[in-house]
């Protein structure tokens, strides 16, 4: 007989959360940001070969039908987008299969917003001010520093990672003690160092804007040619005390583009073994319509984190996976 029915957070987290979202909900009030909402089931999913949607099962007019919890709102609002909303934002529930520890739960809180017309600059500015409402208790004054992905790389372990070859990459994992065998995987190279090596160092001094992705973590961002010549995707992720908060997009509009990006994520996914994902034709159709944005999908499970001062997920949601 299951008897611990209690909450893993406490009833400070209850309150610290219930504050955020009206600090959230205030922030945007204030810049004419309009709150929207978006269905969390869909038709189609998120053909990331990293990402694992959860099924479920519905009836449609009688036929059963698998559809897909949202890994996060940004398809069904790049169809608002499209349709004239303006700036939108959206506070919602995302979930992402077999994700489970200190720092993810497969069900949790996204604060996801798109601003027609801004610069990734623009939105670094946004972030910043609302950094400043919502951590001022905690830091007071925030000044998040810019760092170029490359540069992280390079401070850390002498390597840019826009050229290294599968070699060196090897030989950087081993140098480090991560002796882990992925074949012929250079990607899957680039994320074991950054995971283990770079981003953990991120964002102690003051927050850290990473940029500058390398060209094949595109996602749905366009690319973009850098200060040194090189391509990366003109993107980037927000880190406080080595915990990535945030991720953002200077959105690709090209729907041609995007679709051969779905295409060879499924061809990747079926290479791997994996569920080759209905792709969202309904996205596809609205891009044409839609403007030049940035957009930006922020944790606020991590965010409130950060806020309390806490090294686990668990303390600062009711109750999760394995409790729920």
């Amino acid at each position: 007989m299951m008897t611990n029915f209690k909450p893993t957070c406490d009833l400070q987290a209850l309150k610290a959360r219930a504050k955020l979202y009206q600090q959230i909900r205030q922030f945007f009030e204030q810049r004419d940001v309009l709150e929207v909402e978006t269905p969390i089931l869909s038709q189609a999913g998120v053909t990331d070969v990293h990402l694992a949607s959860i099924q479920a099962q519905r009836h449609l007019q009688g036929k059963k039908l698998t559809h897909y919890l949202q890994t996060s709102p940004e398809f069904a609002m790049k169809r608002l987008l499209a349709s004239g909303s303006g700036a939108i934002y959206q506070i919602c529930k995302v979930f992402r299969d077999d994700e489970h520890g200190r720092k993810h739960n497969s069900e949790f809180t996204m604060l996801e917003w798109y601003r027609p017309h801004f610069s990734l600059k623009d939105l670094m500015f946004e972030v910043t001010d609302l950094l400043n409402v919502v951590l001022a208790e905690r830091f007071g004054d925030v000044r998040p520093t810019v760092l170029s992905y490359k540069h992280a790389f390079i401070d850390r372990l002498d390597l840019n990672p826009l050229k290294a070859t599968l070699s060196e990459l090897k030989d950087a994992a081993h140098r480090v003690g991560l002796n882990l065998d992925l074949g012929d995987d250079r990607l899957a190279y680039i994320d074991l160092l950054f995971s283990h090596m770079v981003e953990p160092s991120l964002g102690f001094d003051t927050p850290v804007f990473l940029t500058d992705f390398p060209p094949e973590l595109a996602s749905l961002a366009k690319t973009k040619i850098d200060e040194d010549g090189e391509l990366v995707a003109a993107r980037f992720e927000l880190y406080i005390e080595g915990l990535e908060l945030a991720n953002a997009y200077d959105e690709l509009i090209d729907a041609a583009v995007l679709r051969s990006r779905f295409q060879a994520d499924n061809a990747e996914r079926e290479k791997l073994g994996l569920h080759v994902m209905p792709v969202d034709e309904y996205l596809l159709t609205a891009l044409p319509n839609m403007s030049e944005c940035a957009g930006i999908a922020l944790g606020i499970d991590r965010l409130l984190m950060v806020v309390m001062n806490q090294m686990k997920l668990e303390k600062v949601i009711t109750f999760p996976a394995d409790v729920s």
